[in-house]
């Protein structure tokens, strides 16, 4: 047994050298050469899976954003039709048939607009293939005239016809007519897609609400039925409110177009209607081209007329039809307003542009009911006018400006005299 001192540890053995070596590390020791912490693996594990969980749910969103817009629409469609599905409900039909009913009387509607639009689209087509021989015949004699060309349309006929550019013309558009099937296909998709999930929500839309309620404490109950009672109010108010002034739109127009004898009075007429209100902003002016084009085939001054006729009419909506009906629905500031259009557009596209208003309209509202405002004080100012006694009126500043305008003409007057040769005070006696 090696030798111990008192306290019980073997004593160190000294190097030949004279000093004392280091002493072992022992097993709590954290060096450089110490053992890896336990937290360290734990942690890179974590890393990873929360990196992996974010890719997962990056790719899944971006996977899904066309049916997440999808449903996004959906659920405005369904708030929109909400209180013509809650009075039927109160009066004692199903909810299920009322909203079947309401959507049924969508469909007929939309289905009727496209057939008599589409209707109008292909009569004007057919007239101008018809007439299409003697536009260029027209166009041939006018050419030989003015640029002394011989010029024949069976010469032309034949060029186009053995051109290469027709052929490759012909090519892309046989390409491109499978492209256009594949996308009203997905559009069909779509629409079916939108349809269902509007059905649902409307049908089951108390189901939804307990589900949801379900999962909140009693506080936070009352305020998501307040914000979704809102919501309701907000877009069905401002689909109908639309619709009110797209069937006010509509008579004007179609009184001028039936004034003037223009074709298809009716059917522009529910095109103006339509797409003025519901396409925000630019739909006025989108609206008024088909009517303008129409009636420039039936007389130049025509055209002229309708455009006058819309731009009035634009004025006349925005100034005094408008806030009226949409004063108590969607009471927002116009600038406001184009500024969600713009945003909604930024974001969403075209779907977006849609739903910016009543989406900007319930959020303006749900926050206006938790927002505390007080009374604005009796002051000139907040109506942007002067305090009286402030500062000097109009006639008054008016009369000094006019004074001391005068008073400077009087001394430069008196400068000029007083400088000339031979007035008093130049030094010279008089004979």
């Amino acid at each position: 047994m090696a030798p111990t001192d008192e306290t019980g540890q073997a004593p160190q053995q000294s190097s030949p050298f004279g000093t004392t070596p280091p002493a072992p590390p022992t097993a709590g020791d954290t060096g450089p050469s110490g053992r890896m912490p336990r937290w360290l693996p734990r942690a890179l594990v974590l890393a990873l899976a929360l990196v992996a969980a974010f890719q997962l749910g990056s790719w899944a969103f971006h996977q899904l954003t066309g049916l997440l817009i999808n449903i996004l629409i959906a659920f405005f469609l369904a708030l929109a039709i909400e209180p013509a599905v809650s009075w039927m409900a109160s009066r004692g039909m199903r909810r299920g048939l009322a909203t079947f009913i309401v959507f049924i009387g969508v469909m007929i509607g939309a289905a009727g607009f496209v057939t008599l639009l589409g209707s109008i689209l292909a009569d004007q087509i057919i007239k101008m293939i018809e007439g299409f021989p003697n536009y260029l015949d027209s166009v041939i004699n006018w050419v030989n005239t003015h640029f002394k060309t011989d010029l024949k349309r069976v010469d032309i006929q034949e060029g186009l016809l053995r051109s290469d550019w027709l052929r490759t013309y012909v090519q892309n558009s046989a390409t491109g007519v499978l492209d256009v099937s594949a996308q009203v296909i997905g559009g069909l998709f779509q629409l079916l897609t939108i349809a269902l999930f509007s059905f649902y929500f409307a049908a089951d839309g108390p189901r939804l609400r307990r589900t949801i309620c379900s999962l909140l404490p009693p506080a936070r109950q009352a305020e998501v039925l307040r914000a979704w009672e809102i919501a309701v109010n907000k877009t069905g108010g401002y689909i109908y409110s639309r619709g009110l002034m797209a069937l006010i739109s509509g008579i004007a127009h179609f009184v001028l177009l039936q004034a003037l004898d223009v074709p298809y009075a009716p059917v522009l007429a529910v095109w103006v209607g339509l797409v003025s209100q519901f396409i925000p902003t630019i739909g006025t002016y989108l609206a008024g081209a088909l009517p303008m084009l129409i009636a420039f085939t039936v007389n130049p001054w025509y055209a002229l007329w309708v455009l006058i006729f819309v731009v009035i009419y634009q004025q006349f909506e925005n100034y005094v039809l408008q806030p009226k009906l949409t004063s108590k629905t969607v009471d927002i500031h116009p600038a406001v307003a184009f500024g969600s259009v713009i945003a909604g557009t930024a974001l969403l596209g075209a779907v977006g542009a849609l739903i910016a208003i009543p989406a900007v309209a319930t959020l303006q509202a749900f926050l206006g009911a938790y927002v505390k405002r007080y009374a604005v004080t009796d002051d000139p100012r907040v109506h942007g006018h002067r305090r009286r006694g402030e500062g000097p009126g109009l006639v008054t500043r008016a009369r000094q400006l006019w004074a001391r305008r005068a008073g400077t003409e009087r001394a430069e007057g008196e400068r000029s005299e007083g400088g000339r040769p031979g007035d008093e005070g130049s030094g010279e006696n008089p004979a």
